[in-house]
């Protein structure tokens, strides 16, 4: 299989689709992203990586961070923290504050904001928030092989001036005793860790462990165990798109995590982890023509986890 011609090929019969879906513009440094821009890039578990579009261009990976900090949080506490945090589809829009009256501030999932937060605070435990910040950028830029990644100052800084809705479900979930720590402070890792910069190129190499039953396959380490790695696809099929998330499955049929960047990551077990980046939304909050894209990758290459 030419996975190259396959890539160059889907960019070239979306040329004319390119801008399609609409920016986030509620976060007003995205606001400014040139919605024209489209990549996608593959790194398989062998170790080989194709690209194609703008695919070195780096992006705000908004919530497809949230794959990596939920990794992290699982190194540091384990099972315990499903004590805080559900495994269960939302629903509902990823900043909804409806769910967490009726569940006494435990969030449906990771991937949902709440969850998110959640996710945050326990990562923040003895740590000061740089430190943490520093941690997860560490992290991240050890799965990806690149230190020259890095976050984008001035998306924190939008975020952390508009995100109302986020400081309300971290005061929400602190009024149920589910945050631990200064609602300031936890917001802090939060807007940093989403407004981490990265390439389809880095991002796809960052996902490959979860490719690869927990193994990094280039670098010959263990970066979670193999029942975690599936745990962690699991969710993400199930609540890697927020309400989006049955019908990705539907159409893609892949584990897959998606951002109001435009990027979303996706993973076919065994084969390669997949970074496709195109800054329009459509309704539910995922890349317009990023979908589309890993549609047709999946359908051309065999790759759904429900057969070929």
């Amino acid at each position: 299989m030419d996975i190259q011609a396959l890539l160059d090929g889907i960019v070239a019969e979306l040329a004319g689709r390119r801008g399609e879906g609409k920016v986030a513009d509620y976060i007003p440094q995205l606001a400014k992203v040139d919605p024209n821009q489209f990549g996608v890039a593959v790194t398989t578990v062998d170790g080989e990586v194709y690209a194609a579009g703008d695919a070195a261009v780096p992006f705000s990976i908004q919530s497809i961070s949230k794959v990596f900090m939920l990794t992290l949080a699982l190194g540091k506490v384990g099972e315990a923290l499903w004590r805080r945090v559900g495994r269960e589809p939302s629903g509902t829009a990823f900043n909804s504050i409806v769910q967490l009256e009726h569940e006494h501030g435990i969030p449906r999932n990771p991937f949902i904001n709440a969850g998110a937060i959640v996710i945050c605070d326990l990562v923040l435990a003895g740590y000061k928030p740089k430190e943490a910040i520093g941690e997860f950028l560490r992290f991240v830029r050890s799965l990806a092989d690149d230190d020259t990644i890095t976050i984008d100052r001035a998306v924190a800084q939008s975020e952390t001036a508009t995100g109302y809705r986020n400081y309300a479900l971290a005061n929400f979930m602190r009024s149920f005793n589910n945050l631990q720590h200064d609602v300031d402070h936890v917001l802090g890792v939060y807007f940093h860790q989403c407004a981490l910069a990265m390439t389809c190129r880095q991002l796809s190499r960052a996902g490959l462990f979860l490719a690869a039953r927990g193994a990094d396959p280039i670098g010959g380490y263990s970066v979670v165990s193999e029942k975690r790695a599936r745990r962690i696809n699991a969710l993400m099929l199930t609540c890697g798109h927020y309400d989006g998330s049955g019908d990705f499955a539907f159409h893609v049929g892949l584990p897959g995590k998606s951002g109001v960047g435009g990027g979303i990551m996706a993973i076919a077990p065994g084969k390669a982890s997949i970074a496709v980046w195109s800054p329009g939304l459509n309704k539910v909050g995922n890349s317009a023509l990023g979908t589309v894209a890993l549609e047709m990758l999946a359908s051309r290459t065999g790759w759904s986890i429900f057969g070929a």
